[in-house]
């Protein structure tokens, strides 16, 4: 076999080498690029969604004020992160937070920042006064709660409606109660100059707390505790338009009615029974729930002993 041969075939060989390692190069490349293209697309999406929990929201859509007074207890932070799931989940809500207090606690500042819902939220604080504050002994219905951060929260909001004009909408969301997203897009729909109401669950010692409807018009409630109150309804059970609060600026709560008749306090201000606009009749979208208080007992034992809480160095 001639020098010339072998050299043929030695060439040969390199160059099929060097076919299969273009190939497996080209493959590798382009593996990489679509690797490559589906994480960016993949940041984009999370930035995107991230975007929408703070900022994005429907035109289209009223802004839902949603006002949540809230106090320290040791489900403090439990409560208020179930209920910022819920923000993240509904764009066009907006967050009015007033703490009983002397002011703002980094607690509830921190867990709003954490949500990613500092655009769309203002923490207020208002301390209830002394005497109509609850004691340890006191049954939870005995005074009036969330009277001054209620009131605190309705001068912000007519304040920012003032400058901001537009259909809005006001609710009173305590931080213990249970809502379905779809609450919030019935809620929607309430009309310029009207008071939204819709069913309750587990209130009233009742399965459901409801307007009564017929033809499209609220012509009473199921309501059995007190039903001559002019409005026999829960706090968690309408909504107002801000434009009848900014025509009504004697709307407010108050220390001085009798228990249960908050809710009629502000409603005899801005609308009659007549005027209503009834939203999911026939769906329970929001219940009267509450946590059981939290039982410590071990931790005053921990401190009797001279050692640390078990929460040393963390925000429960």
């Amino acid at each position: 076999m001639t020098k010339y041969t072998l050299l043929n075939r030695r060439m040969n060989s390199e160059y099929r080498i060097s076919q299969r390692k273009l190939a497996v190069i080209v493959i590798v490349t382009f593996i990489l690029f679509l690797y490559a293209l589906n994480r960016n697309s993949s940041c984009d999406n999370d930035e995107s969604l991230s975007k929408e929990s703070q900022h994005d929201v429907d035109n289209n859509l009223p802004i839902i004020y949603a006002v949540t007074p809230t106090y320290y207890r040791p489900v403090q932070k439990a409560e208020l992160t179930r209920l910022s799931h819920l923000f993240r989940l509904v764009p066009n809500l907006f967050w009015v937070i007033v703490e009983d207090a002397e002011e703002t606690s980094a607690l509830v500042r921190n867990l709003v920042n954490r949500a990613g819902l500092s655009n769309r939220a203002v923490l207020l604080h208002a301390k209830t006064p002394t005497d109509f504050k609850l004691t340890k002994k006191d049954p939870h219905w005995s005074k009036p709660r969330g009277v001054e951060q209620r009131n605190e929260a309705l001068k912000w909001i007519r304040k920012k409606v003032k400058h901001e004009p537009g259909h809005a909408i006001v609710y009173f969301m305590d931080d213990d109660n249970s809502y379905s997203v779809e609450l919030f897009e019935e809620m929607s729909k309430i009309q310029r100059s009207r008071v939204g109401v819709w069913p309750v669950g587990l209130v009233g010692a009742m399965y459901v707390e409801k307007p009564i409807v017929e033809n499209g018009k609220v012509v009473g409630f199921n309501s059995m505790w007190r039903p001559e109150r002019p409005f026999p309804i829960d706090m968690a059970g309408f909504a107002i338009s801000t434009d009848l609060l900014e025509s009504n600026p004697s709307a407010m709560f108050s220390y001085e009615v009798q228990k249960g008749y908050q809710e009629s306090e502000i409603l005899r201000h801005v609308t009659t029974r007549d005027k209503l606009q009834p939203i999911a009749s026939n769906q329970i979208l929001v219940w009267h729930t509450r946590t059981e208080a939290s039982k410590l007992d071990n931790e005053t034992k921990l401190v009797k002993k001279g050692l640390p809480q078990s929460d040393n160095d963390m925000t429960v």
